[in-house]
């Protein structure tokens, strides 16, 4: 099933690339905008950006972070070649949930998610999306998140390194605003209270930093960006929650046009939230208390204790649980563009590895091997909901197997 799921992939990924087709939009915007504010020029105007109609949606201090990527076009001229190289380091960083080295299967697996889960790279390879970029920061930031549990002697330098992956992670959800909520995940983390709300706060602040240097060190810029993220630029491309993407909040606002309900946008938000609350948010948080509940309740102990000691009770549990908390979270983000779908199979990379043989197929099958096949026999997944429906399959075949065994990996290899 691997290596048949591996052919699709990789043969979906080959076929692209003897397509005549002018890729790599995303690059060209953002280099373009780096030559622009290079030039005095202000990036947010799109008359500003060379060969390009679409605008430029990150923070000013990225024009400067990306400064050495797009010196002298290289970037843009070889991002077919560049994004590759970075998917593999994306694979090769990912932690994993066991007690031992991982062994070649598992890197492989990894590998194999990172390049074909929901057809995320392909999207990623196609726009030259700056995702790719995100997605390596992502996978450092799981790297240090996810270290084993230590004594107590080493732990200190162990939660410092914990620290640097939270600010990391904080800085990551600063480039798409909209998956904020993710950081909430760490408090999953099978560590006491007092230090995973530690690291909330530090991934709060890796979170605010760049907002905070983009508005006091490029304050004109800054304005800028504010009236191009809220669509008061007239005449240029405008970014918005309602822009065509396969989210749950795009599909709730078309089913209310299908069934003669309007156009408004509160109503859609409601909506969207009751649907992300029902399909993923609802059915997680059950399931973690259904396990939480498993085991008796001390005297006199509330839920969040609880919680709490179970967390501590079972460390690769808590960690699943804490890269699972974020794959929901992220799939349940109001604005989810093709290209996010390439992170979104990070998390996921973590997780395949240690599941048992039927849920390693069915996720296989559902969220690697069949979008890529749809795509190979040229089936358009812009302006649909293919890839939104794919995601959420992969997040109940996830779901139901940590419901049948939530411990299992407490006592695999033991």
């Amino acid at each position: 099933m691997i290596a048949l799921t591996a052919l699709l992939v990789f043969g979906n990924l080959a076929n692209d690339a003897t397509l005549d087709m002018k890729y790599g939009w995303d690059t060209r915007v953002n280099c373009a905008a780096v030559d622009a504010y290079a030039d005095g020029l202000d990036p947010y105007f799109v008359k500003n950006l060379k060969g390009t109609k679409l605008s430029y949606p990150y923070l000013p201090v990225t024009l400067d972070v990306f400064r050495p990527f797009c010196a002298g076009g290289f970037l843009v001229d070889h991002f077919k070649s560049i994004f590759p190289v970075l998917a593999v380091l994306c694979g090769l960083l990912l932690p994993g949930l066991g007690r031992t080295r991982p062994g070649a299967r598992d890197v492989a697996l990894r590998l194999l998610c990172v390049f074909g889960a929901f057809v995320g790279f392909e999207w990623v390879q196609a726009s030259g999306n700056f995702a790719i970029l995100s997605g390596v920061m992502t996978a450092i930031a799981l790297r240090l998140l996810l270290l084993p549990l230590t004594p107590e002697a080493s732990e200190k330098q162990s939660f410092a390194l914990r620290l640097a992956g939270a600010a990391l992670l904080g800085v990551v959800m600063s480039f798409k605003l909209v998956f904020f909520p993710v950081l909430a995940a760490l408090y999953f983390l099978p560590l006491p209270r007092g230090r995973k709300l530690t690291l909330i706060a530090a991934a709060t602040v890796g979170f605010a930093l760049p907002i905070l240097i983009s508005r006091l060190g490029y304050p004109d810029l800054f304005a800028s960006w504010q009236l191009a993220m809220a669509g008061k630029i007239p005449d240029q491309h405008l970014v918005d929650l309602f822009e065509l993407n396969p989210s749950l909040l795009l599909a709730a606002h078309d089913l209310m046009a299908h069934i003669g309900l309007g156009d408004s946008k509160p109503v859609a938000l409601v909506i969207y939230a009751l649907a992300a609350l029902a399909l993923v948010v609802v059915p997680f948080a059950l399931s973690v208390l259904r396990a939480v509940a498993s085991r008796p309740a001390q005297a006199g102990e509330r839920l969040p204790a609880r919680l709490d000691r179970w967390l501590m009770d079972h460390p690769r549990a808590a960690m699943r649980i804490t890269v699972f908390a974020m794959f929901a979270l992220y799939l349940s983000s109001p604005r989810l563009k093709e290209y996010a779908f390439f992170e979104l199979a990070l998390y996921a990379a973590v997780l395949i590895v240690d599941l048992p043989a039927m849920a390693l197929a069915a996720f296989l099958a559902a969220g690697l091997a069949f979008p890529a096949l749809i795509s190979l026999l040229g089936t358009p997944f812009e302006g649909s909901f293919i890839l939104l429906i794919i995601a959420l399959i992969g997040f109940w075949i996830l779901l139901l197997d940590f419901r049948a065994e939530p411990t299992r990996l407490e006592t695999a290899g033991s």
